[in-house]
């Protein structure tokens, strides 16, 4: 007799899950779209087929714990709580964005929702995290830190000294490896030596999990053990989730050097889908799913609009929140 009980989950939150997939994925394409109308300067990279990784992590998290990310980190941004309008505003280089339309989508920030930046230098937001950390651990404050990073930030230093430098000073903080397979346009395992990130954190005293990055529910509950390990102050752990991104590395690459069918092969694993699925399953009407897509979408083109229509940056402000130490042919240190 095949077993016909429903999973036993929480609906209630999974949709919240659903929903903020679809949020994420709204924006990044729109986005596109807004890099198609000639409107968004420069390039994005797009975390489309990663949404859970941000999702089921940050689910975990305070307003006042803090969050570094990457280059391509507007799903983290959103699902720490900023504003979509900010986002876009910032994107488009408008006034009213995250950081004044000054930062762009790969130094993209929210101070106030605890995300602490997004960095265009590979591995460069590993070591940073760290200092955050131990900012926090010297502070005796109530909260941790979060660091998102790829599968190619493995493979470089700052990886090797900020899990030393977490794990010698036992700091509060989570790392996070988005797995997808390829650093920039090349596959990781090919330039991956031994038994790969996770061993790597382990030989540093560091305990790593690896988790399903497409499914949203084990991501959180991956993450869960993690954060209660490391708000117990037992010290930092790392979780490497295994996910894909469906587009190319940047916004303007074609993914070419995949190999034919890797892709349509991933979508059937697509985070956003699964979750659906899995909804379905417990009796969450089609209706119902559809109208949280379309509340993402809308959402999104409001937002998108906004920006839009919004003035440039004043000339006035561009040396406003730049620091003036003085020049060293004159000041004395």
């Amino acid at each position: 007799m095949s077993d016909k009980r429903k999973p036993n989950i929480d609906v209630g939150r999974l949709r919240a899950h659903y929903l903020m997939m679809h949020r994420i994925r709204a924006l990044e394409e729109v986005a596109l779209r807004a890099l198609n109308d000639k409107l968004l300067p420069g390039g994005i990279h797009p975390s489309i087929g990663q949404e859970a990784v941000a999702v089921g992590v940050i689910a975990h998290l305070t307003q006042q714990d803090l969050i570094l990310s990457t280059h391509r980190g507007h799903g983290h941004t959103l699902a720490k709580g900023a504003s979509s309008v900010a986002m876009f505003h910032e994107l488009l280089g408008r006034e009213g964005g995250a950081c004044g339309g000054k930062g762009g989508s790969m130094h993209i920030a929210d101070f106030r929702g605890g995300m602490l930046g997004a960095n265009g230098v590979v591995a460069a937001n590993i070591v940073i995290a760290a200092g955050a950390a131990h900012a926090v651990k010297l502070k005796k404050e109530d909260r941790m830190v979060v660091c998102f990073f790829g599968d190619g930030a493995s493979n470089r230093g700052p990886f090797l000294e900020g899990l030393n430098w977490a794990a010698v000073f036992k700091l509060p903080v989570l790392f996070v490896c988005e797995d997808n397979g390829y650093a920039a346009t090349t596959r990781t395992c090919a330039m991956t030596a031994g038994l790969g990130f996770s061993a790597r954190a382990r030989a540093l005293g560091v305990p790593a999990v690896e988790v399903d990055g497409n499914d949203v529910l084990a991501v959180e509950a991956a993450a869960a053990e993690c954060v209660r390990h490391v708000r117990a102050a037992e010290g930092p752990r790392l979780l490497h989730a295994k996910t894909f991104r469906v587009t190319g590395h940047t916004s303007g690459d074609p993914g070419s050097y995949r190999p034919e069918g890797e892709v349509e092969a991933a979508k059937a694993r697509d985070p956003i889908l699964r979750a659906g699925q899995l909804l379905t399953s417990v009796g969450v009407a089609a209706d119902a799913l559809n109208a949280d897509r379309n509340c993402a979408y809308t959402e999104m083109e409001a937002a998108y609009r906004s920006a839009r229509d919004a003035p440039f940056p004043a000339a006035s402000s561009a040396l406003v929140d730049v620091q003036d130490v003085g020049s060293p042919l004159v000041e004395p240190f």
